[in-house]
């Protein structure tokens, strides 16, 4: 008794630890004029404009452009010549505010049990205290996709605002998507050496039948939907009704091009708008892909190829492939280690194999806006769409010159403190170091 008193006394003092919050708080709503002037303007779509002032009015962009007046009143300017400004970053898929630390059981809220959970929604699991959040604004990176995992159907995600007090506050676009996790269609050898040489079952024959398992829930759910009026509600037919009416999108995790063709049919077979989550081989497939209008989320450049016989920089590659077939792409970090902060530095590899920095940039904002569904509010700094807004001393795709020095979310000035930043602060007082 006395031992598991002291297992629980120390697991709290453990989650106080990891839970204990810097005094960083949400910024207040900004209402009225705000002015950034003197900047080089990359606007996210592939235009770059020099030396010209944005004007932001209760949240908005209104204005872009050479010489515009600024009144003397009681308005915000800010400054930046020489800096670049660049549209809020978007990472597509995320465990952001679902998972703390990967090692706490305890902090770890992103999959449920059973492998049928559409009507799970990852929103209500966000965790705007996470301390992970404030590390990826300093990086720009100012919305992100939050997604379910676990199970063939996951759940849906919801994009969030990384600025906020609680998920009510934080949700840009609630249940964007649905998750699908593809069943493996790739037998990989016993890399342990050890245990039986043939399976007990056929993984690839396992597969299949779990592919049929889901195509036959979607033929009930479509059935459902197609029903004017129900003798009962079905939850998990009532979450998927967006894939239907194509207010959601299906987003389809899967590598290999065998997974990526059943993706296809999906798309075919039931009308739904496909988004490919992963797709290092969709290189393969690009012309395909563009034809059925099915996007490629990539979700990590900096990894090793999937097949043994692929080019060892082929997953550099991989976005220059898309953008030449014309296939609407994002990328994305999934590394479990960064938790997305390498978002910029990732497009920033995939400039250097073969697509322009714009192209990049484009892959990091407004592409994966256009995916997310939040394309008419963001992704681009345009007049109209929300004032998300960074502003970097350099390139904001090298890792060596990207130093955000002021970010706004919908018109409202941030703090961009974070705990790596705090300790960096601490040590520095501890070494006296100048």
């Amino acid at each position: 008794m006395k031992m598991y008193v002291y297992k629980m006394i120390i697991a709290l003092l453990f989650s106080t630890a990891v839970f204990a919050q810097e005094t960083v708080y949400p910024a207040k709503p900004y209402a009225g004029l705000l002015f950034i002037k003197n900047a080089i303007v990359h606007v996210g779509n592939g235009q770059v404009l020099e030396n010209v002032t944005i004007q932001v009015n209760n949240g908005k962009i209104e204005k872009i452009g050479k010489d515009l007046p600024i009144p003397m009143d009681d308005v915000k300017v800010f400054d930046v010549k020489g800096h670049h400004v660049y549209p809020g970053l978007i990472l597509s898929g995320s465990l952001l505010g679902l998972v703390e630390v990967n090692s706490v059981r305890a902090t770890i809220d992103h999959t449920e049990i059973g492998n049928f959970n559409p009507s799970i929604r990852s929103i209500v699991a966000y965790n705007t205290d996470s301390k992970v959040i404030n590390t990826l604004r300093s990086n720009g990176i100012l919305l992100a996709n939050i997604t379910p995992q676990g199970g063939l159907i996951s759940g849906s995600s919801s994009v969030v605002q990384l600025d906020a007090w609680n998920y009510e506050d934080a949700a840009y676009k609630l249940d964007n998507g649905i998750h699908l996790n593809m069943p493996s269609l790739l037998v990989r050898p016993n890399a342990s050496g050890g245990g039986p040489a043939v399976p007990a079952v056929d993984p690839v024959k396992k597969s299949l039948e779990d592919i049929e398992g889901i195509k036959a829930f979607f033929r009930e759910a479509q059935a459902y939907s197609n029903e004017t009026k129900h003798t009962a509600t079905n939850l998990k037919y009532e979450a998927v009704k967006g894939l239907f009416n194509k207010s959601q999108k299906l987003f389809v995790h899967c590598d290999i091009v065998k997974e990526m063709l059943v993706a296809v049919d999906f798309a075919k077979d039931f009308g739904m708008d496909v988004v490919i989550v992963g797709g290092s081989e969709s290189y393969q497939l690009a012309p395909l892909l563009k034809a059925n209008n099915i996007a490629v989320i990539l979700n990590q450049m900096h990894s090793l190829p999937t097949l043994a016989d692929d080019d060892v920089d082929q997953p550099y590659k991989a976005a220059t492939a898309l953008q030449q077939a014309g296939v609407l792409y994002a990328i994305n970090d999934e590394d479990g280690q960064t938790r997305g902060r390498n978002l910029p530095f990732n497009a920033g590899t995939a400039a250097a194999y073969g697509i322009t920095k714009e192209q990049a940039l484009q892959a990091i904002t407004l592409n994966a806006a256009t995916i997310l569904g939040i394309g008419d509010r963001t992704g681009s700094l345009e007049p109209g769409k929300d004032a998300n807004i960074v502003v970097s001393e350099g390139d904001i795709l090298d890792m060596r010159t990207s130093i955000i020095t002021h970010a706004f979310i919908q018109g409202r000035l941030i703090d961009l403190t974070d705990k790596h930043k705090q300790l960096y602060e601490r040590y520095k007082q501890k070494y006296d170091i100048k």
